[in-house]
């Protein structure tokens, strides 16, 4: 139990339902998408559109998705793969004869076509209880109506506003300035595209007006898009990839999401008693670090569209693990590992809803960058991701930027089991991040014996591409001793992501949420 003379959240206890996420309107608006029937699947896609419109510079609907269901009824875990393809268009020879060494992070050749809608009506279809158009209602309302602009939602675009271009400024500024909180922000042309899909589906966003502003608009930038490629979007189910980890089972999405680098991570953590060290102390963190950067060394190599994607196997063997735990000094520093594109961003959102008949949604959703591409369509407003920027140029490389190929993907949902049973579906946003919040949330919990709400509360670091990110939670005395050990240690202008899981406990579910965003835990 928490200390209740520090300042701190409690975690939410109930029995019918569950959400937690990002954004309290979004959580409100699953609780009673469950309260009026709905089940997991209804309430997490009802929440997570009004994310787009709560938080649009971190999502929206064009934008991707990755999604873990656990059905009612059912230890099994189901992924669906709601993440969009690259143009046929685009060639990484062409962009290398142009000069480039890399997709221009927030260039018209960044821009994938947008999975998420896609996958969220294929959800409705196969798991749903309601209809689509009483599962987008409370969106096309706060999109008409407006929600006022939350603190982290404020800090965030006064620091996105600079990418925002053309149209986009149009329709994310007000009057050429970022909102400040308490402002209102209406989006009445996603509102419009929200009753289009209400009422006919995937075909009111990927054919008739809504494609024709879409492609139009990509093309009048320079684009390649076509009516064919946005046509030709559709979502896949796949199977996750799961590992141990001292009893506990964290199941993941698999590529072209990174949820394997957090399972290669464990597996270098296993060989490091962790449980010894302090859990806020340098040595901790030390180590951590350094699993860090074997871990997405091997991202980096090996993790690509699914069909390209052929050391999966190999980076999630124990062989793998051991030999490289094996270079890990536990008194210095190694150099980082080359980062695969110059894609650094920590703009995601995540929900996990979970509902009377323990039918459990692990959803994360997003349009990479702050406000991805910065930019926009003309007519609706839809805010084009930028996830292209995942690809690389290298030639031959298995993530080499391609027409029709998925990029490397930095989103994952997960879940945890323990001897087969379900016990819990979470998620850690923040870009990069995820993998190495992933490993921390377990180990918190399995290392260290903290709650959910206190494994997300406490402090993180993140070795990435600036250094060893700190943040101010840790104490001088730690950042003086990691540096001593040659890290580079800096402290975050940002916090490190954030967090939202969902206990399973018998009859009573268990609700944690991060104080790093807006959100909250509610359940009924």
């Amino acid at each position: 139990m928490r200390d209740l003379h520090l300042p701190g959240r409690s975690a939410v206890y109930s029995c019918n339902g569950v959400c937690a996420t990002s954004h309290p309107l979004a959580a409100q608006v699953a609780v009673d998408m469950l309260k009026s029937g709905g089940n997991a699947v209804d309430a997490a896609i009802a929440g997570a559109v009004v994310l787009g419109i709560a938080e649009p510079q971190m999502t929206g609907i064009g934008g991707d998705c990755f999604v873990l269901v656990k059905p009612a009824g059912s230890e099994d875990i189901v992924a669906l793969n709601g993440s969009g393809r690259s143009p046929a268009g685009l060639n990484a020879a062409d962009l290398r004869a142009r000069g480039l060494t890399a997709i221009p992070v927030q260039g018209i050749e960044a821009v994938t076509l947008p999975g998420a809608i896609d996958a969220f009506c294929r959800l409705n279809a196969d798991y749903g209880l309601r209809s689509l158009a009483e599962v987008l209602a409370p969106a096309i309302q706060y999109a008409e109506e407006g929600v006022p602009v939350a603190p982290r939602v404020a800090f965030d675009w006064a620091d996105d506003l600079p990418c925002l271009k053309g149209a986009a400024r149009d329709f994310y500024t007000l009057n050429g300035t970022a909102p400040t909180i308490g402002q209102i922000f209406r989006a009445p042309g996603q509102a419009e595209v929200l009753r289009r899909i209400a009422r006919e589906g995937r075909a009111g966003f990927y054919e008739g007006e809504v494609a024709d502003d879409m492609v139009a608009s990509l093309r009048a930038l320079g684009g390649t898009h076509t009516q064919e490629d946005l046509a030709a979007t559709a979502c896949d189910y796949t199977t996750p990839v799961s590992g141990a980890y001292n009893g506990i089972e964290l199941v993941e999405h698999p590529p072209n999401g990174q949820g394997a680098t957090a399972i290669l991570m464990l597996n270098i953590l296993k060989h490091f008693d962790l449980a010894t060290m302090d859990p806020f102390g340098s040595a901790r963190a030390h180590i951590e670090a350094e699993a860090t950067k074997l871990a997405y060394d091997a991202r980096n190599r090996f993790i690509a569209d699914p069909d390209h994607t052929t050391r999966i196997a190999h980076m999630l063997s124990p062989e793998t693990a051991a030999k490289l735990a094996a270079l890990i000094d536990p008194k210095r520093a190694m150099p980082a590992a080359a980062p695969l594109t110059e894609a650094v961003h920590r703009d995601t959102v995540y929900i996990t809803v979970v509902d009377r008949d323990r039918m459990a949604v692990s959803l994360i959703y997003s349009v990479f960058w702050g406000f991805g591409s910065g930019f926009a369509s003309s007519k609706f407003g839809i805010n084009f991701q930028n996830r292209g920027a995942g690809f690389t140029l290298a030639e031959g490389h298995p993530n080499e930027a391609a027409g029709g190929k998925r990029p490397m993907h930095t989103i994952i949902p997960g879940m945890l089991r323990r001897g087969g049973r379900v016990l819990m579906p979470f998620g850690v946003m923040g870009g990069a991040y995820q993998p190495c919040g992933h490993a921390r949330f377990v180990t918190n919990m399995v290392d260290y014996g903290m709650e959910p709400q206190a494994a997300i509360d406490a402090p993180r670091s993140f070795s990435g591409p600036e250094g060893l990110e700190v943040e101010r939670g840790y104490s001088d005395l730690v950042r003086a001793e990691l540096a001593d050990m040659g890290h580079k240690v800096v402290v975050p202008d940002a916090p490190l992501g954030g967090a939202q899981a969902i206990r399973i406990d018998g009859e009573v579910l268990v609700g944690a949420s991060d104080p790093r965003k807006d959100g909250c835990a509610l359940g009924y």
